[in-house]
């Protein structure tokens, strides 16, 4: 059976360890920063490129496609006239649709749960913690104050709904999104990721 699960995290809510855990405890690849490189080697544009756009909405023609729902569904290759931004999502919807159709494997973030709404089964969560455990979390691993944690932690919340928003049509973070919504700072990761597991073989 290829049981896909999808993450949508917080930034700071340790969203992408949990999926490293899941990948460990349920032994299927799970695919954050890779699918960068994936759409790189893919497009021929480069790592470097393709960094600074991800994740990241622009106003395009897209838009028009985007506005009706986008289908999910993508010409061959990324057109070359179009946007960066516009272009990794093309690449990166093809490849997470190719690795769903491999085997079951975890996608973290990218609009995975959109792009794979027809795909069956699939566990789509949300992962969410108290701001000031994720304050914390960026304190200690970007070594800055409280105050640069929290603007770094409302910048990167705003630019994932406004990408989730423009290409899905729906609401980055609303339960309504999510078959299952965890916090973090609550649980722990590994608690979590546990939750998870659970969560997966009773659904599947």
């Amino acid at each position: 059976m290829k049981t896909i699960i999808t993450i949508g995290r917080q930034f700071g809510s340790g969203g992408h360890e949990i999926g490293r855990l899941l990948e460990k405890k349920l032994g299927i690849p799970c695919y954050d920063k890779e699918l960068i490189l994936l759409a790189a080697q893919k497009s021929g544009m480069s790592v470097e490129v393709f960094s600074h756009v991800d994740e990241t909405a622009t106003n395009s023609f897209l838009y028009a496609i985007s506005a009706g729902g986008f289908s999910g569904s993508t010409p061959i290759g990324a057109p070359q006239n179009l946007p960066l931004n516009d272009r990794l999502f093309i690449v990166q919807n093809d490849i997470i649709r190719a690795k769903a159709e491999e085997g079951p494997c975890i996608f973290v973030g990218r609009c995975a749960d959109f792009i794979l709404k027809d795909h069956t089964p699939i566990l789509n969560v949300f992962v969410r913690a108290d701001l000031s455990f994720r304050i914390a979390r960026i304190m200690e691993a970007e070594h800055c104050t409280e105050k640069a944690a929290a603007d770094l932690i409302a910048k990167a919340d705003k630019k994932r709904a406004k990408y989730y928003n423009f290409y899905t049509q729906k609401r980055w973070g609303a339960a309504d999104s999510y078959d299952l919504v965890l916090n973090n700072a609550k649980l722990g990761a590994d608690r979590a990721a546990d939750l998870i597991c659970d969560f997966a073989k009773n659904l599947f």
